[in-house]
């Protein structure tokens, strides 16, 4: 078995665990790792408690790490090192048949032939260019593909340090809701601390299972961004050979190049976040009278999917309710309807039938792609007639969806604009009544859309609303009439 390159055995050691390149700015943690300063700030960013370490995955209270000026100084000796150990003397290369130079370079067989193979019968008609001139082009093509390759190990760093973060997010949400069941179970009778035990046991597992995900997917991707690195890494160095050494076998180097396109696996599915959000309604109550806390744990405070259908008395008459009440249109006419206090006369909207006093409830929304729709809740005494503010001030909690861009309808003044990799069609609308929470996530996924901070509803109706200039909505199909 032929000796590991030194060259290679040393970057392995002088290498960030992060982008698996060369230390820049090395900073050492107090664990004793070393990151680059700018992975371990980008691994960071949208923390502000419980900094891990991506290597051991100890956590620090605050974000501390010391500049590692001794290792600068000798990764930045061993990379002059390196480059000049890795090179070597160049050998001539002969024509096994006739023993001459290889001269030109065969177009049609893609390989390197001498003079009197160019003039054999086997490549007379062959078109045949200079070595050099060849080179020249197939590192163009090269170059071009290490661009592609270069941005693709980026995106899948990005992906890693994306689904890190969000594996963190759900950690410190499990962590929330333990110190609340602690907190409240201790002033209970021995039901409660039974409850307490199983409650506590089915985030344990929620804990086990986003650790394993988290380490299944990290793995998978660190192997992937290890390929690219190592066929980078391969691809510049075939670049730095001499143009008859680099044309060997060059129709291998070009296809090893062309590679297929990393597809990002999901790493945490929506049924861990649904079992978040479903443990997080379970607990909604602990914190509220004692007394009624036996019946609404017994109860499990799951989430009731409403049968949500439109009330064609409220629709602004340009709208078209459909017979079965569970879609909406906007049509080419003014309807000839009465104007009676419940319908908007101005602003294109309609309320579902259902009213809610109490409880957690969710329906879904399918919007046509590219309309322009309002959706969310209103109170029931929200103003029907003339022009509306759609916000929480005037009694509305919605999102406005444009075609491939969500805004959160949060203040008079403000649309305040949703950063998501693309615009859902499905939607879901949660609504938590004693918590005073509407939240918005993508029904397909279950990735959060956005989350109003929570209001007091002082024991008044909500009602689903929906409204927009290019207005095409279903509702999930739940027939049942306005109560």
């Amino acid at each position: 078995m032929a000796a590991a390159n030194p060259a290679k055995l040393l970057l392995g050691e002088l290498a960030c665990s992060v982008c698996l390149d060369y230390f820049k700015d090395p900073v050492c943690l107090d664990c004793g790792h070393n990151f680059c300063q700018a992975c371990i700030t980008q691994c960071w960013e949208a923390l502000s408690t419980n900094f891990h370490c991506p290597e051991c995955r100890k956590t620090f209270s605050q974000r501390n790490f010391k500049p590692n000026r001794q290792l600068r100084n000798i990764v930045e000796t061993s990379r002059k090192l390196t480059l000049e150990s890795t090179k070597e003397p160049e050998v001539e290369r002969v024509c096994e048949k006739h023993k001459r130079a290889l001269d030109v370079f065969c177009q049609v067989e893609e390989i390197l032939v001498c003079m009197v193979c160019h003039l054999s019968q086997n490549h007379r008609e062959h078109t045949v260019v200079p070595i050099e001139e060849t080179a020249e082009d197939y590192k163009d093509q090269i170059q071009s593909r290490l661009e592609i390759l270069k941005k693709e190990r980026e995106e899948i760093l990005s992906f890693k340090l994306s689904e890190e973060n969000k594996s963190h997010e759900l950690l410190k949400e499990l962590e929330t809701e333990k110190q609340k069941i602690v907190s409240e179970f201790q002033q209970l009778s021995q039901f409660l601390k039974e409850q307490e035990r199983l409650l506590l046991a089915q985030l344990e597992e929620l804990n086990k299972e986003i650790e394993k995900r988290r380490d299944e997917y990290v793995a998978k991707l660190s192997e992937e961004l290890s390929s690219f690195s190592s066929l980078i890494s391969e691809m510049e160095e075939k670049c730095q050979l001499s143009a008859s050494e680099f044309l060997q076998d060059i129709k291998g180097t070009v296809s090893r190049c062309e590679r297929e396109k990393f597809q990002n696996p999901a790493a945490f599915s929506s049924e861990l976040k649904w079992r978040i959000w479903e443990s997080s309604q379970r607990n909604a109550s602990l914190g509220t009278i004692m007394k009624k806390f036996k019946d609404s744990l017994s109860s499990r405070q799951r989430l009731d999917k409403a049968n949500v259908t439109l009330d064609p008395d409220t629709a602004h008459p340009y709208l078209i309710v459909s017979a079965d009440r569970k879609s909406v249109r906007r049509g080419d006419t003014w309807q000839d309807l009465p104007d009676n206090p419940e319908r908007f006369d101005t602003e294109l909207c309609v309320l579902g039938c259902e009213g809610f006093t109490s409880g957690s409830h969710y329906w879904e929304i399918e919007r046509k792609e590219g309309e322009v729709c309002i959706v969310g809740v209103a109170r029931e005494s929200v103003s029907r007639k003339g022009d509306i503010d759609f916000n929480p001030e005037q009694g509305i909690w919605a999102v406005l969806c444009n075609a491939d861009r969500y805004w959160a309808l949060t203040s008079p003044d403000d649309l305040s604009p949703l950063s998501l990799s693309r615009a859902p069609r499905r939607i879901r609308v949660y609504l938590d009544y004693e918590r005073g929470r509407v939240a918005f996530f993508d029904a397909g996924t279950g990735d959060p859309i956005f989350t109003f901070p929570p209001a007091s509803f002082a024991g008044e109706k909500i009602r689903p609303l929906f409204s927009g200039p290019l207005l095409f909505i279903s509702l999930s199909s739940f027939p049942g009439p306005c109560s």
